[in-house]
């Protein structure tokens, strides 16, 4: 087991799936001889060559139907998109033809192809390089949708992303790239649509996913050393499928329950969510689902005003007080 970076184990779990599978190729915009926008596929055009490593045009739309196409008939195309952002451009090949093409055609074609992209604020990028739009795509039948948070995750899922025989859309975020992480030896891969209990508790549950799921972490660590409060996180790491039963059985252990997300909270993924919760744990809640999500307005370019609008861990600890409060069991800090 070694100790390396979210960004580090994107680009070794590439490179080891390229080796693997002569049919794993990558597409993307300045991925070869600029090594990508945020460096995971350095080297590997100089390894591998420009007919599996293949720089693209600024054409979103285009690239992705190369890539329906090639898996269509029989490749393995992994596609960076640069950000999330840009995906809204290639929005017609990912849900109506990437998404559809196996039901349509009654299973005789698959359609094995990742999208990898990052989303995220908090890097001054603005607006229209801060959204967080995955909604989109767990909203969509046929399509697969992933968003690891730590560096064993990451490495874990995109090799069952790339093994996968359906679209995957792999979203990754631009605040984890340089975070660190034990990554287990080996080649094995998650199971896409099973969620992690990554903290143990019994007072509430914080469900999360992305960065959202450090901050959960952050918080639970928090409120445990502060005030004995035990907070059960649970790390969704799949948003299509949603794995409800991991998410409705630490309800029903700990009876209340905090969604966090990054996006926005209107038809957010906490919504559903919620929703889900509701659904299977009723009966078990103490109190209300609350939901931690960002502000509902364009990110801000300037700093403070990104960071207003981010939720941050402060916004989570107030918001678990308030639900603690409603039913009497901050005091003890006990279920």
């Amino acid at each position: 087991m070694a100790v390396m970076s979210y960004r580090q184990a994107l680009h070794d779990t590439l490179r080891a799936e390229m080796l693997r599978d002569p049919d794993v190729f990558l597409m993307g915009e300045e991925i070869g001889r600029f090594e990508g926008s945020y460096k995971i596929t350095a080297g590997l055009l100089d390894e591998f060559g420009p007919k599996r490593v293949r720089d693209t045009p600024i054409a979103e739309e285009g690239f992705t139907g190369a890539a329906v196409g090639a898996a269509m008939l029989g490749l393995r195309p992994v596609v960076e998109i640069m950000t999330i952002n840009f995906s809204l451009l290639a929005l017609d090949q990912i849900v109506n033809h990437a998404a559809k093409i196996y039901g349509m055609f009654g299973g005789q074609r698959s359609v094995p192809m990742v999208i990898r992209t990052p989303g995220g604020g908090g890097q001054q990028l603005a607006a229209t390089h801060s959204q967080n739009v995955e909604l989109f795509y767990a909203f969509t039948p046929g399509l697969k949708v992933v968003a690891p948070s730590s560096p064993a995750d990451a490495k874990a899922l995109l090799i069952a992303s790339i093994r996968d025989n359906d679209p995957v859309l792999f979203l990754e975020n631009l605040a984890l790239y340089n975070t660190k992480g034990e990554v287990p030896d080996g080649d094995e891969p998650a199971e896409i649509g099973r969620a992690a209990v990554t903290r143990e508790g019994t007072d509430i549950t914080l469900v999360a996913y992305s960065r959202m799921a450090h901050v959960a972490l952050q918080v639970a660590e928090k409120l445990a050393a502060d005030e004995g409060i035990s907070a059960e996180v649970v790390d969704l790491r799949s948003l299509r499928p949603l794995d409800r039963p991991t998410i409705i059985e630490s309800v029903k252990k700990t009876s209340c329950a905090v969604v966090l997300e990054d996006d926005w909270l209107t038809y957010g993924i906490g919504a559903e969510v919620a929703a889900s919760i509701s659904d299977g744990a009723f009966d078990y809640l103490d109190a209300p689902v609350r939901r931690v999500a960002m502000a509902e307005v364009p990110l801000p370019y300037a700093k403070p005003l990104e960071l207003a609008a981010l939720p941050s861990a402060n916004d989570v600890v107030t918001v678990v007080h308030q639900t603690l409060d409603a039913v009497g069991r901050r005091s003890v800090g006990a279920h």
